[in-house]
């Protein structure tokens, strides 16, 4: 009989050994570890700040086919029990890791909610208002759209090997290009195609220098981030706050409910009440993943950002097809920054963006280079920046700055490989030379 690890066999004629090499393990205890030290820090925040009474979700609003009852819990034991729903989901994943199995993404998916209900019972706790869940998710929505954007921007950049840091100087070039077009022609849709179009130029330029000059490409991203900035900055105050009438007020998109969908509870509002770029999202999400993944330009720009000297062995145009991935992820990225001044409001203003670019950036990272995964990062930074909106609204003592640093701490486990492997396309960042 021969001896065998780990399920391989070993060499005929080989004598077992304990000396034998042994298979490395491909599971780790990292996601554990995570998922325990976010539960410790959840019972640390019950057991230092208790908050006493009730906790009121509104589930429904005046429109809806039917009105759905407003649940109110007792906020601390609500709290108690969806942190032993935690509990049993660290065990079970302790039991599978230690069993070589990987933790299932079910699992961390409900352990993430149990937390999250339990948290939002407890920031509740006694407020005289009524904490609305379809305000927080529709808000949510509504943040996450450039965000989204950028994101996708990214994804198709990187996949071909560009490193898009600029993504921050799309979105504002977008916002202030849509401004002004959309203010002239008193048209939404002429500031959504100029938006495009600029955004797009600042990706041309991007691609100019790093993959025709083959200068580095965060450097590169810096650069345009810092010279857009100072350009729009430079304008608004010295042409679009002159003649804001004319120059900076545009006409915005509006609402297009799709009828009877838009009137189911909590699901109709959130994603059947929007405007046309919002759906436009919809769409592009699940456009850019076919594209990339079921498509043959999808899976040369992979190629590209995998191997550019073997996808220049087949035949590949590199530079070509880096030009093309950076152009549609510019472009992508000039639909999330006119949101701003031809949906959101309907003016431009001095670094509006707030760095929504660098967190497309880091949800990029945090989606692992996937379409889908990147539009749920994106997702789930504007959930952050909404919760705290409404938890202000209903009088919670948690401090806003602690909602807004969750997501970022999230990317950095998610880089760590606390939730999962995260490793970028092989090339990306690196110029290409034909030799």
């Amino acid at each position: 009989m021969t001896a065998t690890t780990a399920g391989v066999p070993a060499a005929a004629g080989a004598p077992a050994s304990q000396d034998a090499p042994r298979a490395v393990a491909t599971t780790t205890w990292k996601a554990v570890i995570g998922l325990g030290v976010v539960l410790a820090l959840y019972a640390l925040l019950l057991l230092l700040s208790p908050h006493e009474g009730s906790a009121r979700f509104l589930l429904s609003t005046s429109t809806d086919l039917f009105v759905l009852s407003t649940i109110v819990v007792p906020a601390m034991a609500t709290a108690w029990v969806c942190g032993g729903v935690g509990l049993v989901v660290l065990v079970l994943a302790a039991v599978r890791t230690r069993a070589g199995r990987p933790v299932p993404v079910w699992a961390v998916a409900v352990f993430a909610a149990a937390l999250l209900v339990g948290f939002l019972a407890w920031a509740a706790a006694g407020s005289p208002r009524d904490l609305s869940v379809v305000g927080l998710l529709s808000g949510s929505v509504a943040l996450c759209v450039p965000i989204v954007y950028g994101a996708l921007g990214g994804v198709i950049g990187e996949r071909s090997g560009v490193v898009n840091i600029a993504i921050e100087g799309q979105l504002l070039a977008g916002a202030f290009t849509a401004a002004i077009v959309g203010s002239i022609t008193d048209s939404p849709w002429a500031g959504l195609v100029a938006a495009v179009l600029a955004s797009a130029l600042v990706a041309l330029v991007l691609g100019m220098f790093t993959i025709t000059y083959k200068v580095n490409q965060v450097i590169v991203g810096v650069v345009l981030n810092v010279l857009v900035i100072g350009l729009t900055s430079f304008f608004y105050s010295e042409v679009l706050v002159p003649n804001a009438e004319t120059l900076n007020t545009t006409t915005r998109f509006e609402r297009l409910p799709i009828p009877f969908l838009e009137r189911i509870p909590i699901v109709g509002p959130v994603l059947f009440n929007q405007t046309i770029v919002v759906y436009l999202m919809f769409v592009a999400v699940a456009v850019v993943w076919f594209a990339l993944f079921r498509t043959r330009w999808g899976l040369r720009v992979r190629a590209v950002g995998e191997h550019p000297k073997a996808a220049d062995t087949v035949g590949i145009d590199v530079v070509r097809t880096r030009y093309r991935a950076v152009l549609i992820g510019g472009a992508m990225a000039g639909m999330g920054g006119a949101f701003y001044t031809v949906v959101s409001i309907n003016q431009f203003g001095r670094e509006m963006t707030a760095g929504a670019g660098f967190i497309a950036l880091a949800a990029v990272i945090f989606g692992k280079w996937d379409p889908l995964r990147a539009a749920l990062a994106g997702l789930l930074f504007g959930f952050a920046t909404n919760l705290q909106n409404v938890l202000s609204v209903v009088g919670s003592p948690v401090p806003s700055q602690f909602m807004l640093m969750l997501p970022y701490v999230v990317t950095l486990l998610a880089v760590a490989g606390l939730v999962g492997r995260s490793r970028a396309p092989a090339a990306a960042g690196d110029a290409y030379s034909k030799e």
